[in-house]
């Protein structure tokens, strides 16, 4: 989960897995997978770094760079 803040200053936790787009309109705006829409105070580089250090702390950016690499290894 990524802790997020509203434009009101209050802060949540978005479950980084259910996001599928965010623009910047000029606010930034979070679309999720079930359709919901989170305006929200960081902006879009800020959301992106957040959303990959999340992947890292759970490893899930190392597994698949490593089944990349494993592939490419088999491929050549």
């Amino acid at each position: 989960m990524i802790k997020l803040t509203r434009l009101n200053g209050n802060t949540f936790y978005l479950n980084a897995f259910l996001i599928e787009t965010v623009e910047s309109l000029p606010d930034t705006t979070v679309l999720l997978t079930n359709g919901k829409r989170y305006v929200v105070k960081e902006d879009v580089d800020t959301l992106v770094s957040l959303t990959k250090q999340y992947y890292r702390d759970i490893r899930m950016i190392t597994i698949n760079q490593q089944k990349e690499e494993n592939d490419l290894e088999q491929n050549s």
